[in-house]
């Protein structure tokens, strides 16, 4: 039986010109595609650190103030007929606010040089007064610009008894605080607290027998 003749194989030559241009084409959107993924959660990222880093130093900045402006005008001998550490209130914001409160163990009704406080805004950074002429920073300038400190006060005023003209005042304190990361001024971050200064005072004497009901 005669065999039949079957047709030569071809021999296997390899991708063409354009199957390879294709697949470089899809390999290279791809790469390109991941790449710019990756940009993007690394920016992200980094915006999410360092708009925490300046919440944190805000946060930070406030709650020391708010406790200090919380002891001002304390004094060992409250209810005296006067008191040097009573806390001078500004009429109207300020980007500055001094205070004074005892830190005598026995109460000499006397302001030293180490009971004297305060803050300020200086150079982009907030200052803290520690005693007389002692000025240290709060927040680092390093890492944060404050672009606006101020400190508004707000008092509030009651009668004390019918047979007194005197007037119980409260007061209260509202700090606001706005500061841009030195390292990229486009992000920003405003933080506004009230504090209620805990030593109120009287406006007038009133007559003996102290303080009516």
């Amino acid at each position: 039986m005669p065999r039949i003749a079957r047709p030569p194989r071809r021999a296997q030559r390899g991708l063409s010109m354009i199957e390879l241009m294709v697949g470089a084409a899809i390999a290279l959107f791809i790469t390109g595609a991941g790449s710019m993924l990756l940009v993007v959660q690394l920016r992200e990222s980094r915006a999410l650190v360092l708009d925490t880093r300046l919440t944190q130093e805000l946060r930070h900045a406030s709650e020391l103030i708010a406790r200090d402006l919380r002891r001002a005008g304390y004094s060992g001998h409250a209810g005296s007929a006067a008191n040097p550490y009573a806390y001078r209130a500004a009429v109207a914001t300020t980007d500055a606010t001094d205070l004074r409160y005892s830190t005598d163990t026995i109460e000499n009704d006397r302001v030293d040089a180490n009971e004297e406080f305060g803050f300020r805004l200086r150079g982009g950074a907030i200052e803290m007064q520690l005693g007389s002429g002692n000025w240290q920073s709060v927040t680092d300038a390093t890492l944060v610009t404050v672009t606006a400190f101020g400190v508004t006060p707000q008092i509030t005023e009651a009668a004390v008894g019918p047979d007194c003209a005197a007037r119980l005042q409260s007061r209260s304190v509202v700090v606001a605080v706005t500061a841009a990361l030195a390292a990229d001024p486009r992000v920003t971050r405003s933080m506004q607290r009230t504090t209620h200064v805990r030593a109120d005072t009287l406006s007038a004497a009133c007559p003996t027998g102290g303080i009516e009901p």
